[in-house]
């Protein structure tokens, strides 16, 4: 039987209020995408003790940044702007943390919506706050009605995404307000929607696998091919792991 590998996800976070205790949470769609796709889903909380994320990670065979509330852009020297509504800060200065750990170790990474901004940032990119002011002309990528709201896509043919959409239009589910203005050199595109903007990167470095996705294939209205992306990044750490020998597998 083939060796599962151990995916890290982190989660979100809700503090006390009036009574109701604190506590961690996490949408299925990504865990039991995970598991579908052959991997063995590990939910990291947004512990107060972040001197433990190496010894974590050290665990682990990759991992997925997952989607959330938005980065406070006053962490990155910008104002806040009214339309921005800061995920917890607990779990922010955690995820931070956790993806400066993440790309020294260039482990393997997934990341979505949220996470995808963050990473970025890290590698030295920047956002765009709110793209309804920012790109007026832009489509609209989040009706605050509809959860499931979809947009099409423009996707690079020689890439992850390429291989699991191939050619033609695509429809992706689309919830966010803040995108990815510039790219850190890290990365490249790999997906547009029709107005421009950025919805699917990769790495451009050899020694780093990375797919991310500005859209949600973990969505409950995903399609069959959205959770194809998850079995490309496992198979991909799987695939990496066989052409560097020097790599001791862990026993799953």
């Amino acid at each position: 039987m083939a060796r599962k590998p151990l995916i890290g996800m982190n989660c979100d976070y809700r503090a006390s209020h009036q009574g109701t205790p604190a506590y961690a949470f996490l949408a299925a769609g990504y865990f039991d995408a995970i598991a579908k796709a052959g991997g063995i889903p590990v939910v990291v909380p947004p512990t107060e003790n972040i001197d433990s994320i190496g010894s974590i990670l050290e665990n682990l065979d990759g991992f997925v940044l997952v989607g959330g509330a938005d980065l406070d852009p006053r962490r990155d020297g910008y104002m806040l702007h009214s339309s921005v509504r800061p995920m917890e800060a607990r779990r922010e200065t955690f995820d931070r943390k956790l993806a400066r750990e993440i790309a020294q170790r260039r482990m393997s990474l997934m990341a979505i919506g949220a996470g995808l901004q963050l990473i970025n940032i890290i590698e030295g990119g920047n956002l765009f706050y709110h793209i309804p002011i920012d790109l007026p002309n832009a489509l609209p990528h989040l009706d605050p009605h509809d959860p499931n709201h979809r947009h099409s896509l423009v996707v690079e043919p020689n890439s992850i995404l390429g291989r699991v959409y191939g050619e033609g239009e695509i429809r992706v589910t689309s919830r966010h307000h803040m995108a990815i203005d510039r790219l850190a050199d890290a990365f490249k595109v790999t997906a547009r929607c029709q107005d421009g903007v950025i919805e699917g990167i990769e790495s451009r470095l050899d020694d780093w696998f990375v797919v991310g996705c500005q859209f949600h294939p973990e969505s409950p209205a995903a399609s069959a091919l959205d959770s194809q992306i998850f079995e490309e990044f496992v198979s991909g750490i799987l695939t990496r792991e066989i052409s560097q020998p020097s790599i001791q597998l862990k026993v799953a």
